[in-house]
């Protein structure tokens, strides 16, 4: 007979509460998708106003402070609580109620529902004029205006042009266009044809192949690229894979043959949509700068929020519900909004603070690299800088990624400051990127005739007291998107 059995199990969840889900949200944002989340809120909040851009200008002094002077008012805590709220896996705090927030005290205070965007970027970042530079479409399409082409052929082009992509290569097959063009194939490549005679060489190419051989066949000197033409087309994996040898018996040629004709093929643009691109489209704007100041070298971090619309709450709003006046549906939807506005500004506050700190505690352990470049980085983790600002790892992790700081070496993402360790044969602890850029190094001057095997790197590496063993050669040499030695050989 079966028993029946009671238990008791305890069971603790925990849930985050919406001012931290709003907070770990905006905090994990890029700065381009935080300005779109911005004025998403400005649109669905009638409690929120965008400030006007000259009312909203903000001094490299307050771009440095820490904390806005409206931002302890959202929370009674004591300092320092910023650091504490964001472990939000561990103790969340309790709500408090809308009775909780004496909301006269809170409109009364100009200071306390206004946001203002940092707007501080050093004179040497601010945008010089450039040249116009248009983007591969318009660029093809200027050209294909100059063909002589009817309606619907030149429709069939701009299709073609509008499938390209960045690199200068046809996304998609000619078969796949045709259908939705509603056109015969034969005349969708005729097309194709017409415009990959257009410049740059080899562009709407399908593959490699194809892009080598447009541009070979559009050379000047034909009879410098009949051979070269013959070894893409009859022995195009074996010459892609450097298999020189083979190659000469295939063609019956000799290797000096092969070797001149390899010299002609690596003139051509493997890329030819490189370059054509819109400049700005590739522009980062860093969310944060780092300078030197001051006669001892100081450094010192400031905020900027790109394009990110100050905004306050709306003045009309602001004095129908201290007017006292409306009726209670709608002093419960204004409540509602008001409560949401603060929320959000709030989030917007800590983000802002947070990223600040991290931000120092980073320069503070990479003051090498910020004197000296990228050959001073020192090992270090994101435990490190959780432990350093009392945040919780997950919280270094969201700030981290997607934010980009403008330095005296170029603009970095933050995640870049954080590597792995190694203890060199001195016993000293340096950063695995340290190692990587020796062996960039490494294979950069390497005799490309005969390259060096990873086991030759390590041994090299060795000896200059990197003692790493010859498979993480090889797993260094991968994340730096680096071929194996038979693929390094030049003949």
């Amino acid at each position: 007979m079966h028993q029946l059995r009671q238990e008791l199990r305890q069971k603790l969840e925990q849930y985050l509460q919406p001012q931290q889900i709003l907070r770990s949200e905006l905090i994990q944002l890029p700065l381009l998708e935080l300005e779109l989340r911005v004025r998403a809120e400005l649109q669905e909040n009638p409690f929120l106003e965008e400030v006007p851009e000259d009312e909203a200008i903000v001094d490299k002094e307050q771009a440095e402070i820490e904390t806005e002077p409206g931002a302890a008012m959202f929370e009674s805590a004591p300092e320092g609580h910023e650091a504490s709220m964001e472990k939000m896996d561990e103790n969340p705090p309790p709500a408090k109620s809308e009775k909780e927030v004496d909301w006269e005290d809170f409109l009364d205070d100009e200071e306390s529902y206004v946001f203002k965007a940092n707007r501080y970027i050093p004179e040497e970042m601010a945008e010089a004029p450039r040249p116009f530079v248009p983007t591969l479409a318009e660029h093809l399409e200027e050209q294909l205006h100059l063909q002589r082409l009817t309606e619907d052929e030149y429709r069939i082009g701009q299709y073609i042009i509008g499938s390209i992509n960045k690199d200068g290569f046809l996304n998609y097959p000619i078969e796949e266009i045709a259908r939705e063009l509603n056109v015969e194939v034969s005349a969708a490549e005729r097309i194709l044809q017409v415009v990959q005679q257009l410049d740059p060489p080899g562009i709407a190419a399908r593959n490699l192949q194809e892009c080598l051989l447009i541009q070979l066949r559009q050379s000047e000197r034909p009879d410098r690229v009949a051979l070269p033409i013959r070894m893409l087309t009859e022995t195009y994996d074996d010459f892609l894979n450097k298999r020189f040898e083979i190659v000469a018996r295939k063609l019956n040629i000799s290797l000096e043959e092969v070797k001149q004709s390899f010299n002609e093929v690596r003139k051509l643009n493997p890329k030819p949509g490189e370059g054509y691109f819109d400049e700005k489209q590739n522009y980062i704007v860093p969310d944060l700068v780092v300078q030197h100041v001051g006669e001892n070298g100081d450094f010192v971090v400031y905020l900027n929020d790109g394009n990110v619309p100050s905004f306050h709450v709306n003045t009309a709003y602001k004095e129908m519900f201290l007017s006292g006046s409306t009726d209670k549906k709608v002093k419960e939807f204004v409540t509602r909004k008001l409560e949401s506005a603060r929320w959000f500004i709030n989030a917007i506050h800590q983000r802002q603070t947070t990223i600040l700190r991290t931000m120092r505690a980073i320069v503070k352990r990479q003051e090498g690299f910020f004197k000296h470049g990228k050959d001073f980085l020192k090992p270090m983790i994101l435990q490190d800088i959780a432990e350093d600002i009392s945040m919780d790892i997950s919280t270094i992790s969201r700030v981290t990624s997607g934010k980009y700081v403008q330095t005296e070496w170029g603009v970095f993402e933050l995640k870049y400051f954080f590597s792995e360790r190694m203890e060199t044969n001195e016993g000293e602890e340096v950063s695995t990127k340290v190692i990587k850029s020796r062996l960039q190094e490494i294979i950069d001057s390497e005799d490309k005739s005969d390259p060096y095997s990873d086991q030759t790197i390590a041994e090299m590496l060795a000896k200059e007291g990197f003692p790493i063993a010859r498979r993480t050669v090889q797993k260094y040499r991968e994340q730096l998107s680096i071929p194996v030695k038979r693929m390094r050989r030049e003949i």
